[in-house]
């Protein structure tokens, strides 16, 4: 077999996990911590540095290729998996995934996927195990048969080299206004995020989430360059239901509010509301889609909280309970996962956007972009990180290395025939 060793190493994830519902509980800020006591189990306090763990498969030429496990930045929220904890992880992949490892051909992505997530005990793998080690295994195979990651995937899937670019979306943290400023100039296709989390952030009847819509757009227009349109994405985390009911058709009617300050702008609106359950989102979120599009609105809704598997995925695009999906990628699990889950999406004529968490680290973000780039999905996440700049270079930079290897490889080909 290719790989003859497994190597771990603790790491940090590039921002922090934030106990969501002691945030939405009201907990204030102090600087950059909250005060108060967590709510959610796991947590120590309410907000803690991001922890990762590296996983790497020292294959039979003595190549380490490697991949990240980490939680998303609000674990144990919304139906994800629980606080990610670096010693309970280590030891599970140890037991049970490093045997796996040893007897599995790494330079078939697929099958070995297949096999080293099998159930343990009827369970699954925690989603980071899976996030993680299938980075590693799609690296090895990469190594292996001399390709890229996306190449790997477009194999596995039967789909063609890609060609085009996809469109870069970058989230602000809490330098709202900094931050913008750096986008707009990098003139990033999708933009802020806006981490619009608490009642202070969105206001009362979401009058400060308004103003601060307004002066987005605003601001595109002052220091943008001549031609320049993003797409606005904001992500309420569910605000807008806290605020003014969850009914969907005032929730509608907020949309479409929004989407008449910025009349020259597509909009993007993640998190309207959090219906409690998998299967009551899908349900207010299908209505609310279908308000939206009776009307001709071009406001438009993004899925996260309760659809984080690729089953999730799967039931929420065939009830086209959503105009766009975040596949946010370590609560969907492998990376395998994510491939598929863009195709479903594709399928069904929902759009298709690879997120994740700026808890993630360069590696896993590298990793996501040849999947996003190989799917051809409509959007994919700058990460890790709230502070654009790194994000956006390191996911910018591998797409566009990677294009400049998928033209060559075309004009070989090419060439040859």
């Amino acid at each position: 077999m290719q790989i003859k060793d497994v190597l771990l190493a603790p790491g940090s994830g590039a921002f922090c996990y934030d106990d969501q519902a002691a945030i939405r509980a009201g907990a204030s800020q102090d600087g950059f911590i909250y005060l108060g006591k967590p709510l959610t189990p796991g947590f120590t306090s309410i907000r803690v540095p991001a922890f990762s763990l590296s996983i790497g498969l020292v294959l039979t030429d003595d190549t380490v290729v490697w991949g990240d496990m980490m939680g998303v930045q609000y674990s144990g929220a919304g139906g994800r998996d629980p606080l990610f904890e670096t010693n309970q992880i280590s030891d599970l992949t140890s037991r049970v995934v490093a045997p796996r490892l040893l007897e599995v051909d790494a330079s078939v992505f697929g099958a070995s996927c297949a096999r080293v997530f099998e159930h343990v005990e009827g369970q699954r793998l925690p989603l980071a195990v899976e996030y993680g080690v299938s980075q590693a295994l799609v690296r090895a195979a990469a190594h292996l048969q001399r390709k890229t990651m996306a190449e790997i995937i477009c194999a596995e899937f039967d789909l063609p080299l890609p060609t085009c670019r996809v469109p870069i979306y970058c989230q602000s943290g809490d330098a709202r206004e900094i931050n913008v400023d750096k986008m707009i100039l990098k003139a990033v296709d999708v933009l802020p995020h806006g981490l619009i989390n608490s009642r202070q952030k969105f206001g009362v009847n979401g009058q400060t989430f308004l103003q601060f819509v307004k002066w987005v757009a605003t601001r595109t227009r002052e220091i943008g360059h001549a031609g320049y349109q993003p797409v606005l994405h904001f992500d309420v985390y569910g605000w807008i239901g806290q605020e003014i009911g969850l009914d969907p058709q005032p929730i509608a009617d907020f949309l479409c509010r929004v989407a008449d300050t910025v009349p020259d702008f597509a909009l993007n609106i993640e998190s309207p509301a959090d219906f409690g359950s998998t299967q009551a989102q899908i349900e207010n979120y299908a209505e609310i889609v279908s308000i939206l599009d009776n009307r001709g609105s071009r406001a438009r809704i993004v899925v996260d909280e309760r659809c984080n598997t690729l089953e999730d995925i799967r039931l929420f695009a065939e009830a086209k309970a959503t105009h766009l999906v975040q596949i946010k990628t370590p609560d969907v699990g492998s990376i395998a996962d994510t491939a598929r889950a863009v195709l479903l999406c594709k399928a069904n004529k929902v759009g298709a956007y690879v997120g994740g968490s700026c808890t993630e680290t360069d590696l896993s973000a590298q990793a996501s972009v040849h999947i996003s780039v190989a799917t051809q999905a409509d959007m994919m996440l700058a990460k890790p990180g709230m502070g654009v700049d790194e994000a956006f270079s390191i996911v910018g930079n591998e797409q566009n290395r990677l294009l400049a290897i998928l033209n060559r490889r075309r004009i070989q080909n090419e060439n040859v025939g």
